[in-house]
């Protein structure tokens, strides 16, 4: 099966959800001031947003009046169109330098440990060599979840013991990627969002350690967000922008969830483009986002 056709099968949730009221809308409103504040109250509900529901509205209200749309088939090619739009350019991963690095952020149980392992796994089937850095040594329990993950994936790790400080391990991971040659570093962290104060100062601390160590390198920051909470994702993500300065978003769950919509809104409202999303428990299942694909994919008619 191809990744298009994962996508169809990951995003069926949100389409029936989203797209599937949305035609149920158009089939029975006259395009009238009820009909926008319907359509407002839909996009809402499936965890678009206010601010980018509103947004939508607005833009489509005056789409409308401008290009004299009166067919239901217009407006929703219109609307389709806007979220092309809102949904910017694809942005692939900087694994311009050898090696780069990818330090991947979030709270705990969004599936980052295991996004990290199916991405080692996406970079060694394209001729990478990868290493991973366990940073995460608050818990046990993440050093062998992401030691199962590297061994599947075939690909280095550097860990040390629970309670370790991980800027040591982020530091050993990194002589130990050029004394390897390696082409990336994938670097776990903990998901502790209780103390910000906290999780600021540790990550501030494995970032100077990064700049000293692999000075000149591509890095990137990517926050894994889990796609079945919604709103709260956006709330993680500026959460942790405060923390970080977060460079993308890994978008994990996307199969398992009607709230797929929640990437419009992470686009329109963050400003921090989508690079990776996650449509299935398979380790292949991981791939670089593209808009176009998404829009396709949700809009798609004659399933």
């Amino acid at each position: 099966m191809g990744f298009f056709e994962k996508l169809k099968q990951g995003l069926q949730k949100t389409k029936n959800s989203l797209v599937g009221s949305i035609n149920s809308l158009l089939s029975g409103s006259e395009i009238n001031d009820d009909f926008y504040d319907e359509l407002e109250e839909t996009l809402i509900l499936s965890d678009i947003g206010a601010k980018t529901s509103e947004d939508l509205v607005s833009g489509l209200r005056q789409r409308v009046k401008e290009q004299k749309i009166t067919t239901p088939d217009g407006v929703r090619d219109a609307l389709k169109e806007m979220i092309r739009d809102m949904l910017g350019e694809d942005t692939p991963l900087d694994l311009s330098t050898v090696p780069s690095v990818i330090l991947v952020i979030g709270v705990n149980g969004v599936g980052k440990t295991t996004a990290i392992g199916k991405l080692s796994h996406q970079l060694k089937s394209e001729g990478k060599k990868v290493l991973v850095a366990a940073a995460d040594t608050f818990r046990a329990a993440a050093i062998d979840q992401l030691n199962v993950w590297t061994d599947r994936a075939g690909v280095d790790i550097i860990k040390h013991n629970e309670g370790s400080d991980p800027a040591a391990v982020v530091y050993d991971a990194l002589d130990a990627a050029k004394s390897r040659k390696s082409d990336v570093v994938i670097i776990d962290t903990a998901g502790r969002l209780h103390n910000k104060q906290n999780l600021m100062s540790e990550l501030a601390k494995i970032s100077r350690i990064v700049h000293q160590k692999a000075e000149g390198c591509a890095l990137e920051v990517l926050i894994a967000l889990d796609a079945t909470t919604g709103q709260n994702a956006v709330n993680q993500a500026r959460a942790f922008n405060e923390a970080a300065d977060i460079t993308g978003i890994i978008l994990t769950k996307l199969d398992s969830s009607a709230k797929g919509g929640i990437v419009i809104s992470i686009a329109n409202e963050l400003k921090v483009p989508v690079k990776l999303i996650s449509v299935g428990e398979k380790i292949d299942d991981l791939q670089p986002f593209a808009a176009q694909d998404f829009v396709d994919a949700l809009f798609e008619t004659g399933d």
